[in-house]
């Protein structure tokens, strides 16, 4: 039996020695479309976004909504950042239960649609609010379904993060970061052999050479807007210092060591809808907390330093619309905004 993403989303352990890291895939990929064709159709009020600020595919959902502007029709629910063997849990917010859901647990959204439920507990996952059953936890679709099902809902001046015509070049680079840079970090800190690591570890830094190169003359991954995999990548480099370089043993080089990927980073984070939903420390409690296996003293590190993050980025050189003929969105709602010491950024003007 492989380790899967699920076991990683509930539990602590996920090494297994002499293995190779292996994500499971399998998640439910009920959508909620425009025509409702899975029985789900979408509807303003219906439906609940679960996250947490800590999970870089939750990070991603978090992203695209406030980029679309989608706030005041799919709400969203915030877990903590760290978990037990169950399931995330709501202990952000007064009582420990969901304002809206009425759970405890995340588990009791899955549960209530499938009593036999065996696979991990995982965020983003949608949650439709009347019958209180999660409907989706497939994150790779979902955030495309926020750009194109939900679309008669975007705020006016949305971006268009997955433009028809480059939807192809989109998709062949979304699935080369996503095996070798999303994944490939895990891939990384949970090798269960010396030649695993070692294969994950030359894989990752391969194609953080072979982004750099791409985008040392072009300002975003595909076009010149930001698109979705912008948006994928950036979750990973966001932790990449943090988290990544020395929990998952990614230590060739740290993301302020490799100039045009920081760059690039710096000014996805100084564009709204990015730095602002990044919780510097929501991931690193979760990481260093929660994978017991590799940090058992469960010590959580004080750096790095923030501060870095607000340097000027000087990409404007290389041109690009980051909102293409669109808007920056709204700041973020006061009860979604980042807490203030857990950022760089100035969050005294959220709404």
């Amino acid at each position: 039996m492989s380790t899967t993403e699920a076991d990683y989303s509930t539990k602590g352990s996920y090494v297994e020695p002499g293995r190779e890291f292996k994500r499971d895939t399998n998640y439910i990929a009920t959508r909620i479309t425009a025509d409702g064709r899975d029985g789900y159709p979408v509807e303003p009020g219906r439906y609940r976004l679960v996250v947490a600020w800590a999970c870089p595919w939750a990070n991603r959902a978090i992203i695209v909504r406030r980029l679309l502007g989608l706030e005041d029709v799919l709400s969203m629910g915030i877990c903590g950042p760290t978990h037990d063997s169950r399931s995330w849990t709501f202990d952000l917010d007064p009582g420990g239960v969901d304002p809206v859901l009425g759970i405890e647990r995340l588990r009791d959204a899955y549960l209530a649609r499938f009593p036999d439920y065996s696979r991990g507990i995982t965020v983003p996952a949608i949650v439709d609010v009347p019958t209180g059953q999660v409907v989706t936890n497939e994150f790779r679709q979902m955030t495309i379904d926020l750009s194109l099902e939900w679309r008669a809902f975007h705020r006016p001046g949305a971006p268009d993060l997955y433009p028809e015509p480059l939807r192809p070049e989109i998709d062949e680079v979304i699935s080369l970061v996503f095996r070798d840079v999303n994944n490939g970090v895990y891939r990384c800190g949970f090798a269960g052999s010396q030649e695993a690591y070692q294969r994950a570890y030359d894989r990752l830094f391969a194609r953080l050479d072979w982004l750099s190169d791409r985008l040392s003359t072009q300002r975003y991954l595909v076009g010149d807007t930001i698109t979705e995999a912008d948006v994928r990548l950036f979750t990973t480099l966001a932790r990449f210092d943090a988290v990544y370089h020395g929990h998952f043993k990614c230590n060739r080089s740290k993301l302020a060591e490799m100039p045009v990927l920081w760059a690039y980073a710096r000014d996805l984070f100084s564009t709204p809808g990015f730095g602002d939903t990044t919780d510097f420390d929501h991931f690193k409690r979760h990481y260093y907390v929660v994978h017991t296996d590799i940090n058992p003293t469960q010590i959580v590190p004080a750096g790095p330093d923030l501060t870095s993050w607000m340097e000027p980025h000087g990409r404007e050189v290389l041109g690009g619309r980051p909102f293409g003929n669109g808007t920056p969105p709204e700041p973020p709602p006061a009860s979604e905004t980042v807490p203030s010491e857990h950022t760089p950024l100035d969050t005294s003007a959220a709404a």
